[in-house]
Order: C-alpha cells, then sequence, then structure tokens
C-alpha cells in the first residue's frame, strides 16, 4: 500500500509477525544462555520440556518467514517500486518534500526503492529487532545510510518533534501488512487506500465437503446404513474463519460459477478509516442454476490513484493474462462458505452480502440488499456444532471421502467378527459407527478432550446409536479395565488421525497408544492399522522452491544480508528437518521412484532402541532436485493401504498427485534451491532416517551425490 495523503503516523496501528512457535519461557540460565521450552509431545503424547538457545524462538521465525517469498515476487516488487515512484513525483509536483513513513519495512526494501525514485528521507519502523538490525545492515550496504533511518519500534510508539523519532510528520506512506483476507493483520482501522475486493459466487461439492459433515454410505450384509450429520450440525452457520489456499490448483471442473466476478467492496487507504463493523451488498444475475454455497474472494492492489498500477491476486480463470501469472505464496486466494447453501435459480437476481469487523470477513446471500430488507446481519457467525471448531477444513473433506471410508469398510470386514469388541483411538473419528455397522459385539471409542466428546454424541444420537457405542472421555494412555467394563480388546482401531498431528509421522502416536493399552489387549487381538511404513521421493517443485531460496539482488538491491540471515537461522535446526505442506497446492515432478525408509510393526509395542535406515535413492528424471517429500501409508491388513501422501504412481513425466487431506512433510536441500541452481549433476541422494523411541521424534539427513548406486 501506498499513500502520500498522510495524516498522522500514531494513527497506524501495526500488528507485529506472528510467532511460530508457541514456547514458555520458564527460566533463564544465564550462564550457558538457555531457556526451558515446554511442549507437548505430538507423537508421545506426553509434556516435555526441551533446554534451548535463548533466539530459538527468534530463528524459528526467520527460519519459517514469508521473507524469501516476497521477495521473489517479481510482479509485487515491480508494481511496488512503480507506485512508489508515482507516489513521490506527485509529492515533488506540489513543491514538497518527500518524506516516507515504511511501516514493518523488512529488509528496508521499499525504504530503498523510495530513496532512489528521489524520497528525500525514508523512515523504516520494524518492531522485530533482529529484522531491525539485518535492515540497518542492508541499508547501508546499499549506501543509504544517510536517506534512512530504521526505527526499532513498534508503530504507535513513534514519536515526532525535535527529539522524538521523527522531526516531523511524513507525507508518504508504505506499507504492506495485509494477508491474504487483508485485514486478517487488523490492517482496516489503520488505513484505507485502493483495494478491491473481488468475489465470485460458486457452487462446488468439493469445496462444500470442507464446511459439512455429508451423509456417509455403509454397505453391510445387511444392507446400507447411513451415517447422517447431526441436525445441530446442519444448521450450523460454521466458523468465520476464512480458508486461504492456492486457488489455481482447484480445477474449474470442481465447481460451477453462478455469477460474473463481482467488485464487492472497495478499500480506499488514502483516508481515514473508521474501525466499526459494515456491510457491502453487490446484486447480481445469477448466470446459472444450482446450489449456491461457496464464495470465492481475492484483491486487487491499485498502487496510485488512477488505477493504472495494479497488482492483482487473481486466480486463472479471472486473470486479464493467465500466461504472466504470478506465484505468490504470501499472498493467495481465500474460500468463505455460506451459511447455508441456497438453491437458485438462473436469471434471477440475487444480492450477496459481504459483511467484516476488524479482522474478520464472512458472506450471506438475501433475496434483497440489506437497505432495503433491514437483514444486515451486523454480528459474526459461530459455530454452535463443535465440529467447525474441531475439524479443520482438510478433515472435513477427509472424513467426507466416501471413497476412503469404503476402504476401511473392506478392511474391516476381514478383520470383524460377531463377538469382536472394538475399541477406537483416532480424534473425532467414525470408525466406531463403521465398526458398530458391520457387527462388531460392543464398541468403545476414545475422546480426550470435552469438546470433542460432546461433538460425537451428537453424532451417535442423530444416528440412534447413543447406548450402541461407549464413548470414553479420556487420553487413552489413562484407560483402565473399569473404562472398558473388564472386557478384552479384540480389534484395536486407528485411522489413524489426532488432531495434535503436524508432520505425517506424529500419528505414530496411536503406536504409543497401542503400547499403553497393551494389557488390556486379548489373546490374539487385531491391530488395524496393522503396520505403517514411511517413504519418500526426490521431487522438483514448479514454485515451492521459492520460499526457501535466496533471493541475492531483488530489483536492483543487494539483499545477500537477509539471505544469510535466513541461512543462519535454518542451519540453528531447520535445515535438518521437514516441515508441513498441503502438496496439492503446489505442483511437483518426482525425480526419483518412491522409495519405503522405515516400517513401524504396530502388531507389537514401540521397541526401546531406536530404528534407523540408511540407504540411496536414484535420480531417474532430469530436474533440480529441490528436496525430499516424506509421507506415511497404513496397512490396514496384509491387503489394504492408505496412503497419506501419493495416492498412484507418477506419471512418464513424474506430475505427482498427492493426498488432499493431509499435509506431506517436505525436507528442502539447500544447496539446489537457487533459482540458478544447475538442472544436472547428482544421481542420487543417500539418506539417514531415524526413529526414536524415547521422544518420538523421526530425524533425517539427506545429501546429494555422484554415486551411480541403484538405490537398493
Amino acid at each position: 500500500m501506498i499513500s502520500d495523503d498522510l495524516t498522522c503516523p500514531q494513527d497506524v496501528n501495526w500488528q507485529g509477525y506472528f510467532r511460530l512457535l508457541f514456547s514458555a519461557k520458564t527460566q533463564e540460565l544465564i550462564s550457558t544462555m538457555k531457556v526451558f521450552c515446554g511442549r507437548a509431545n505430538p507423537t508421545t503424547g506426553s509434556v516435555e520440556w526441551l533446554e534451548e538457545d535463548e533466539h530459538y524462538d527468534y530463528h524459528q521465525e526467520i527460519a519459517r518467514s514469508s521473507y524469501a517469498d516476497m521477495l521473489h515476487d517479481k510482479d509485487r516488487n515491480v508494481k511496488y517500486y512503480q507506485g512508489i515512484r508515482a507516489a513521490v513525483s506527485r509529492v515533488k509536483e506540489r513543491g514538497q518534500k518527500a518524506l516516507v513513513l515504511d511501516i514493518g519495512t523488512g529488509t528496508g526494501l521499499l525504504s530503498m526503492m523510495a530513496v532512489t525514485a528521489g524520497a528525500d528521507f525514508c523512515y523504516a519502523i520494524e518492531v522485530f529487532k533482529p529484522m531491525a538490525d539485518a535492515a540497518v545492515k542492508i541499508v547501508e550496504k546499499n549506501g543509504f545510510s544517510d536517506k534512512i533511518k530504521v526505527i526499532n519500534k513498534h508503530s504507535t510508539e513513534v514519536t515526532i518533534g525535535p527529539d522524538g523519532d521523527m522531526p516531523c510528520r511524513a507525507n508518504i506512506l508504505i506499507t504492506e501488512l495485509f494477508d491474504t483476507e487483508l485485514i486478517g493483520e487488523g490492517a482496516l482501522p489503520s488505513y484505507e487506500h485502493a483495494h478491491r475486493h473481488l468475489v465470485q459466487l460458486v457452487e462446488s461439492r468439493r469445496m462444500w465437503s470442507w464446511n459439512k459433515l455429508f451423509p456417509i454410505h455403509v454397505r453391510t450384509r445387511h444392507g446400507e446404513r447411513v451415517i447422517v450429520p447431526p441436525p445441530e450440525m446442519e444448521r450450523c452457520p460454521g466458523a468465520p474463519s476464512v480458508y486461504d489456499i492456492q486457488l489455481n490448483q482447484v480445477s474449474p471442473t470442481d465447481f460451477t460459477v453462478l455469477s460474473d466476478v463481482l467488485p464487492m467492496f472497495s478499500v480506499d487507504f488514502s483516508k481515514q478509516v473508521s474501525s466499526s463493523s459494515a456491510c457491502h451488498s453487490r446484486q447480481f444475475e445469477l448466470l446459472a442454476s444450482g446450489r449456491a454455497q461457496v464464495v470465492l474472494s481475492w484483491w486487487d492492489i491499485e498502487m496510485d490513484p488512477e488505477g493504472k498500477i495494479r497488482c492483482t491476486m487473481a486466480p486463472f480463470w479471472a486473470h486479464a493474462d493467465p500466461q504472466v501469472l504470478q506465484w505468490r505464496d504470501h499472498w493467495m486466494q481465500c474460500v468463505y462458505f455460506l451459511p447455508q447453501e441456497e438453491p437458485v435459480v438462473q436469471g434471477s437476481a440475487l444480492c450477496l452480502v459481504a459483511h467484516h469487523d476488524d479482522y474478520c470477513v464472512w458472506y450471506s446471500l438475501q433475496r434483497t440488499s440489506p437497505e432495503k430488507n433491514g437483514r444486515v446481519h451486523p454480528m459474526r457467525p459461530v459455530c454452535d456444532c463443535q465440529a467447525h471448531l474441531l475439524w479443520n477444513r482438510p478433515r472435513f473433506g477427509e472424513i467426507n471421502d466416501q471413497d476412503r471410508t469404503d476402504q476401511y469398510v473392506q478392511a474391516l470386514k476381514t478383520v470383524l467378527k460377531p463377538d469382536s469388541v472394538c475399541l477406537c483411538v483416532s480424534d473425532g473419528s467414525l470408525l466406531s459407527m463403521l465398526a458398530y455397522h458391520l457387527g462388531a459385539e460392543q464398541v468403545f471409542t476414545v475422546e480426550s478432550s470435552a469438546a470433542s466428546h460432546r461433538l460425537m454424541k451428537k453424532i451417535f444420537k442423530a444416528n440412534h446409536l447413543e447406548d450402541k457405542i461407549k464413548v470414553i472421555e479420556k487420553r487413552p494412555e489413562l484407560l483402565t479395565s473399569a473404562d472398558l467394563e473388564g472386557k478384552k480388546v479384540s480389534v484395536l482401531l486407528g485411522e489413524p488421525f489426532f488432531t495434535t498431528s503436524l508432520l505425517p509421522w506424529h500419528n505414530l502416536y496411536f503406536w504409543y497408544v497401542r503400547t499403553a493399552v497393551d494389557q488390556y489387549l486379548g489373546p490374539g487381538a487385531v491391530v488395524m492399522p496393522q503396520a505403517a511404513s514411511l517413504h519418500a521421493v526426490v521431487v522438483e517443485f514448479r514454485d515451492l522452491w521459492r520460499i526457501r531460496s535466496p533471493c541475492g539482488d531483488c530489483e536492483g538491491f543487494d539483499v545477500h544480508i537477509m539471505d544469510d540471515m535466513i541461512k543462519r537461522a535454518l542451519d540453528f535446526r531447520e535445515s535438518k528437518e521437514a516441515e508441513p505442506h498441503p502438496l496439492w497446492e503446489y505442483p511437483c515432478h518426482s525425480l526419483s521412484e518412491p522409495q519405503q525408509i522405515l516400517t513401524f510393526d504396530f502388531r507389537q509395542p514401540v521397541p526401546l532402541q531406536p530404528v534407523r535406515a540408511e540407504g540411496s535413492i536414484k535420480l531417474r528424471r532430469p530436474g533440480r532436485s529441490h528436496g525430499a517429500v516424506l509421507w506415511m501409508e497404513y496397512h490396514l491388513t496384509p491387503d489394504s493401504t492408505v496412503s497419506t501422501g501419493l495416492l498412484k504412481p507418477a506419471e512418464d513425466k513424474g506430475d505427482c498427485c498427492w493426498n488432499p487431506h493431509c499435509k506431506q512433510a517436505v525436507y528442502f536441500f539447500s544447496t539446489t534451491l537457487g533459482p540458478r541452481a544447475p538442472s544436472g549433476g547428482p544421481q542420487a541422494v543417500s539418506y539417514v532416517v531415524e526413529f526414536h523411541p524415547d521422544t518420538g521424534d523421526v530425524t533425517m539427513d539427506f545429501t546429494l551425490s555422484n554415486t551411480r548406486d541403484d538405490g537398493h
């Protein structure tokens, strides 16, 4: 955002950067400069305290930041540069000095652009001290220290006057404090400029499955049973939280367009803004008949008053020139869900209403405008069914995946007997209902949270199973014989799925639970899944590599200092760790065949000794080896496997099809992430991967090599 009509810098409220790791700093060890960080171990289920370097959270924030992605956003950089030049020129034409206030300066890039464009002086505000220190060095490296002052403060703390941080007010404001939703960082109350919210109303069974529980069909020997959602879930308006995704990866065949692209509302950042809630309506004519369910949204930034310099977030089907579409991950598109789906008829007129407060946007569909019917609905929707608070959008999609359900049904049919006593261990899972419908004599299910317990009771009641399935509200490792009514478990079931899991192997918590309940398993008890395996494949990403790639020079400015800062943060630990990404949103093609790395036998308790694997993966296709992708496969039975990663063998060109309901783990190879890295070179990737039973951690190291070993 660029504005040359500033009122007062104190009016700007910067919300700061989000911490990517929540740690409890409870005790500083002055002599060794260490801190204790508390965390709930997602794999073992235990709470543990780890000794970390006192700058651990700084390193985490920098390593996982979007700085690199933003610096690689050529379209954003060019448009900001053009807008800054235009703003400086307008101020100069008025015979004034161009004094710039740059809030959230980061690397100082926009301030350096402003000085190069002719600004007389820039005040660059940066609240995050490591970033402010880097900005000082970058500004000095590029020779702008005499024209740019970096102020390490929150923008609301900046003082004005002879002894203040700024001797006088600025007349140009430059900032970029918006996220995918624009107001998700509290930007609206701060300043208004030229942002246009653009929306499109669609019908999409796939996207609607991310918001509502569909009827689930279970084929049994007695005929078909249907699991239905409870009435509270049907009526629930859902949660107003935006679902931001790479909309370009959603196929147009997955939705039906019901409206033209509508300019929903504009935000003028050059004027003072009210922080009160508001609504905006747009009347339109329906392009097709169907069920109105989803609002797709994105925004454009206009960098000048004339609207000639525009940066758009539009997906490819709504882009003026799809051939020059800019990939970016720091700004994406939004998916919003209407409170209820509504049948609509082609040619009829409706009114789409956008409501917003400081931090949230939500939509409703009305027959006439709110001004005429008085139905403004200023209050944001609140989930009253619990499901939208417990299940994220991918989890809704996973539960609604009928093919996946059928696979579990077929596997259950092979292990269940009329006298089976089943214990189900997964968060918010419907496996217990499948087991009951397939003939198990008794079914227990464990829900560790009160909210999840209430949700499952509602679902059981809606299906008249409240007296058939016993819900145990406690952590599964704390189960007692009394909880199981003194019975021995003959079938232990898990998807497995746990809400605390971030990386694929975190669901190995199921293995630790299986170990904890070993004493309650009867002779010959079946565990399903019976085993799991960790798999890996080496890939070249189309774009995702940019988030970890050094930039070097950005629009003619040397930002190597930022590259080095990120590298040091990654070398602190993250360069040896994988990170979760939903790869259906990030196209890549495989350079190797998928390879099984480790196996975990759930039929046996967790071993006392580490499980280690060493080997190499042969590269069979040319390309840049950006990283290894890892995922888990669960072997329900000897003949049935569920993959959380690749769903089918790669095509001839190596294009990968990933499970859309799960995040995969990506281990980036730092040496190949540069934009000029050669595409040839290594023929193999050697690896060392180890599972540590005492902590539940999976450590790994991958090394590119020129060996021609077959990888067996």
